[in-house]
């Protein structure tokens, strides 16, 4: 089966993402909290199904969390404490492009993180989680799989790319060497925090739009009922003839001769 072409993946999306919108209108109206946390490796395709679930909301209603590395003052707190105040909030939506779940990837396969530390959170996130779920937060938790070819192929144009070597990183270039350490770290961290009640699904990213739409697809159908009585209103004609809008022309600056 070849890769998903443009025009077939933006058909099959353009549906989904109209129930994205269903989805918000029924968080807004009985105040549910949703959040959903995306793991994979590096180019697994976050950004990618982050900006295709969050493109037809209302900006005010979802927020994107994507946390740099700890500060000297939050390194010494709980390890959790960073993470709490961007939980979701009363009729919000919250989508966590990588998440606590760190600890468990790059801060344990790249050396920043102790066997201890790792070992404490590996014990400690299923109660964690079971505290936010018993809170009534609607909890989703995705890891995106990609092989280490098709991996390759896109650090490599990264790489090659002036407008997206930005996404590279020193630690990128490293990680890329540890496929099979971040493979059993993933295994260890799976079998520590897959439960029933906030339970991991992996989506097959090697093909990203493909990936997106399984996602997308899946996370809908994994919410309650969410059709909720819309406002009934008719957007009557004017009863006077529209006002013209005046301003006035900014004219352009000259060519720059420095």
């Amino acid at each position: 089966m070849g890769k998903l072409k443009g025009k077939e993946y933006e058909k099959l999306l353009a549906p989904m993402q109209l129930e994205l919108l269903t989805m918000a209108q029924w968080a807004k109206t009985t105040g549910a909290r949703v959040l959903v946390l995306f793991e994979g490796r590096d180019t697994s395709g976050k950004s990618g199904v982050i900006h295709a679930i969050s493109a037809p909301l209302n900006p005010r209603q979802y927020r994107i969390v994507a946390l740099p590395k700890p500060s000297e003052q939050e390194a010494g707190q709980w390890y959790f404490q960073r993470y709490v105040e961007h939980l979701p909030s009363a009729g919000e939506i919250v989508l966590f492009d990588r998440s606590w779940y760190n600890r468990a990837g790059v801060e344990r396969v790249m050396g920043f993180a102790s066997q201890q530390q790792v070992n404490a959170f590996l014990r400690q996130v299923p109660i964690f989680e079971k505290q936010l779920v018993d809170d009534g937060i609607v909890l989703f938790k995705y890891w995106l799989t990609t092989d280490q070819a098709e991996q390759e192929e896109r650090l490599a144009e990264r790489y090659d790319d002036p407008l997206k070597r930005w996404k590279l990183s020193p630690i990128d270039l490293v990680a890329r060497e540890k496929y099979i350490a971040y493979t059993a770290a993933r295994e260890e961290m799976l079998a520590a925090s897959h439960t029933d009640y906030a339970p991991w699904t992996l989506v097959d990213f090697n093909d990203q739009k493909r990936g997106r739409l399984t996602l997308i697809r899946n996370l809908l159908d994994r919410l309650p009922d969410i059709a909720v009585e819309q406002p009934d209103f008719v957007l009557k004609p004017l009863e006077y003839a529209p006002a013209e809008e005046y301003f006035s022309v900014i004219k352009p600056l000259p060519p720059y001769r420095g």
